[in-house]
């Protein structure tokens, strides 16, 4: 058995998420894990599953791709191998939002102060509304901080960049951040 993730885009509208499921199981495929989101108005999937039929990943593509091309789904089937654990780094997690004026470059400033530091996005989701008002401007990004990261330091740089471009930032251990959102 081999493992594939199979992304899918498209205009969004009710019954990706069945047809797209449907399809790879007639292929054999039974579903570990799905992530989909809406941005604007576009769908966009990902769905790792296990092939439970001898089945290249090129045949794979191609039948889905028939099944679902015709729907307006664009599709691309990549392998899986196995995860490579030997380089794996001890770490935390954390959640920093930001939020405050838009301009261009926000991403790209923040994550290349958590590059410098080691530090992996997990997750982000941003909304750029445009204008001054903050809250119509907010990226969360979920992060992996490794444990020998002086977090001191991170914070401070993500702190520093984030008072030059008129941003709040807060980080927060995942731990707390899911504490305070419970209450």
């Amino acid at each position: 058995m081999k493992k594939v993730i199979v992304t899918v885009l498209a205009n969004d509208r009710p019954g990706i998420l069945a047809s797209v499921s449907e399809a790879i199981f007639q292929e054999g495929g039974n579903l570990d894990q799905v992530s989909q989101t809406l941005l604007e108005t576009q769908f966009a999937g990902l769905f790792i599953a296990t092939l439970t039929q001898e089945l290249s990943v090129e045949e794979l593509q191609a039948r889905l791709r028939k099944t679902l091309s015709p729907h307006g789904m664009d599709v691309l089937v990549k392998p899986i191998g196995e995860p490579d654990t030997t380089g794996v780094i001890p770490s935390e997690p954390f959640v920093i939002t930001c939020f405050g004026p838009d301009r261009k470059g926000l991403v790209a400033e923040i994550t290349a102060i958590l590059a410098r530091h080691k530090v992996n996005v997990t997750n982000l989701r941003a909304i750029f509304e445009g204008g001054d008002d903050p809250a119509r401007n907010l990226m969360i990004y979920e992060v992996d901080v490794p444990v020998s990261t002086d977090t001191a330091t991170l914070s401070e740089d993500l702190r520093t960049r984030a008072a030059e471009l008129s941003l709040v930032i807060n980080i927060q251990h995942r731990n707390i951040f899911e504490s305070i959102t419970r209450m």
